[in-house]
Parts: structure tokens; C-alpha cells; sequence
């Protein structure tokens, strides 16, 4: 890696993202021609395949030696390997892109010895830009391309506090969750089962009373709004290495951390499909991990990667 100009590499996707965000902009929802995959909530769009087209031609004419991944393109089997590895997602929150709702990103990532090494992730409707490199910090640019502060745009260094308060328990955290599109099975019970007894009382068979559940549509965005300390913990199972890649830099640089979404394991594979972020704070991330994982007790969520 120390041959790498990871900087050059994150600039490039920022230019990437940048363009990617005026082409999704650029697309009426009310016009777009959707498709589905899994199932009706298994959203795919002209647009999220002319990103990704847009997407893969750029890099593989900066980069060719290195491999690409992306949601679009992805062939079921395929692996991220030592290589140098893009891991991209050309919209993700595509059913809040159909509706409208702005809260979707290009998140665009790089692995290395599939380990997330750059990532950026850009929100065009709000023109929020959240970047990261392994070992040197992320960052929020916000309005560089409204122009802003001079066309600049106002950069925060993550987390937003520069103070983060310590992480007291559930019953003091604003919890992520996701629906996600595979809504029966063992899987789905399991995710609802760990929904309900976040929400619960704790006199209610063991609640853990956590301040909120939100659902942002986005792992991206999720895991970004815990790197800035927005949000406490995100609690995932069924998302993909593309979903996550890009934040999951963004959420180390800024002191977080990545466990399985299934208890017991610390260090998850990029492509193990089952997350839990946490926020950077002085203390209390262990155990706010091992209190979920107390949670979700002895089920176990199954995705193939």
C-alpha cells in the first residue's frame, strides 16, 4: 500500500462522486423507469445502472490494474480479494430516490488486502460529502458544490464534537435499523424480534428502552451519521460490502468501530453481510457493543456472502 497515492485515489472519487450526483439530480423520479430484483422492495433504476456505467469507465480508465465491484454489475459468486478493489454503490437509498425522499448517496470505496482503505460518500440532494483515508482522518464537506465558503464548502473533521461524551448504555442511544428487502424467514423474524426489545420497556421482558429507532434508507449514510456522532449505534444484517466500504473509513477515522451485527465476532470480514457500528467515544464502545449483542442473545442471522 505505501506505493498507493491514496490521496490522489480519494480525489478522484470525489470528482467521480461529484459527477455521479449530477446525473442523479438530473433524474425526475416521477420519470424514471424502476425494475425490481428480489422483490417489490428490491428497487433497481435506469439510473442507478447509468451511474454505475459512469462509475466503472472512470476508474477503469484512471486505474486499470485494479479490480471493481459494484451492486449493478455484481456477479453472484464473486469475491473482493488482496487486490486493489473499488466497492461501489452507484445509489444508495434507491427507494428513497423513487420517492423522492433525500436521503441517498453514491458511496464509493476502496479496499486494499480487503481491508476499507478510502471511501467517500456524497449525498447530492443536501451536498453533504463525507470522505476518509485509513490513517488520515474524515472529514464533512458541506455546500462545495452549492459554493459555499467561497466554493470550498464548510469542512467538519469527524466526529462533529470535538468533546464525544462517553457511550452509556442502550437506554441513552439513538439506535439505526434497517428493514432491508428480504421480509420473511428466519432472518426477518430474528432482525424484528431485536427491533421490538431495542424499543421495549425494560419492565417489558427485558427492554432495552433505547431513546430511538431510526431508519435512514441508507447503510452509507447510517454508518456516516455514526462517524459524526449523530447516531450512536447501527445494528445491521443483509447488506452488502458495497453498502459499507466507503463508510466503514469514514467510521474508523473518526474513532468508531465495526463489529458483526452476530455476537461474538470483533473483527468482521468486509463482505460479512452482518454490522454493528458504533461511534467514537472515550469509553463504553465494548461495552455497548456486547449489550446489543446481549440483545440479539443466541439467534444468529444467516446471508450468504
Amino acid at each position: 500500500m505505501a506505493d498507493l497515492n491514496l490521496e490522489e485515489i480519494r480525489d478522484t472519487l470525489i470528482s467521480v462522486a461529484f459527477e455521479a450526483g449530477r446525473k442523479i439530480l438530473a433524474a425526475n423520479p416521477n420519470d424514471i423507469s424502476t425494475g425490481t430484483k428480489l422483490n417489490s422492495a428490491d428497487i433497481v433504476t435506469e439510473t442507478d445502472k447509468a451511474v454505475e456505467a459512469l462509475v466503472s469507465s472512470t476508474l477503469a480508465k484512471a486505474y486499470p490494474d485494479f479490480a471493481f465491484m459494484g451492486e449493478e454489475t455484481f456477479a453472484p459468486g464473486q469475491k473482493i480479494s488482496d487486490q486493489p478493489t473499488f466497492v461501489v454503490d452507484p445509489i444508495d437509498g434507491t427507494t428513497n430516490f423513487v420517492h423522492g425522499f433525500p436521503s441517498a448517496c453514491i458511496s464509493l470505496g476502496f479496499a486494499v488486502g480487503r481491508v476499507p482503505t478510502v471511501g467517500v460518500v456524497y449525498n447530492p440532494f443536501l451536498d453533504q460529502l463525507y470522505t476518509g483515508i485509513r490513517g488520515k482522518g474524515a472529514y464533512l464537506t458541506v455546500g462545495r458544490v452549492w459554493g459555499l465558503e467561497n466554493g470550498a464548502g464548510r469542512v467538519s473533521r469527524l466526529p462533529l464534537s470535538s468533546n464525544p461524551a462517553p457511550l452509556a448504555g442502550l437506554d441513552s442511544s439513538l439506535v439505526a435499523i434497517e428493514w432491508g428487502s428480504d421480509r420473511s424467514g428466519s432472518n426477518y423474524e430474528l432482525k424484528t424480534d431485536v427491533f421490538k426489545k431495542l424499543a421495549a420497556a425494560k419492565d417489558n421482558n427485558g427492554g432495552a428502552m433505547v431513546h430511538s429507532l431510526r431508519s435512514m434508507g441508507s447503510a452509507a449514510l447510517n454508518i456516516c451519521a455514526v462517524a459524526a456522532g449523530q447516531l450512536d449505534v447501527y445494528w445491521e444484517g443483509g447488506c452488502w460490502a458495497w453498502d459499507v466500504c466507503a463508510g466503514w473509513v469514514i467510521l474508523a477515522e473518526a474513532g468508531g468501530i465495526m463489529a458483526s451485527g452476530n455476537p461474538g465476532d470483533w473483527q468482521p470480514a468486509i463482505d460479512n453481510r452482518k454490522y454493528l457500528a458504533v461511534r467514537g467515544a472515550p469509553s463504553g464502545q465494548r461495552e455497548l457493543v456486547q449489550e446489543l449483542w446481549d440483545v440479539v442473545g443466541q439467534g444468529a442471522m444467516e446471508y450468504e456472502s
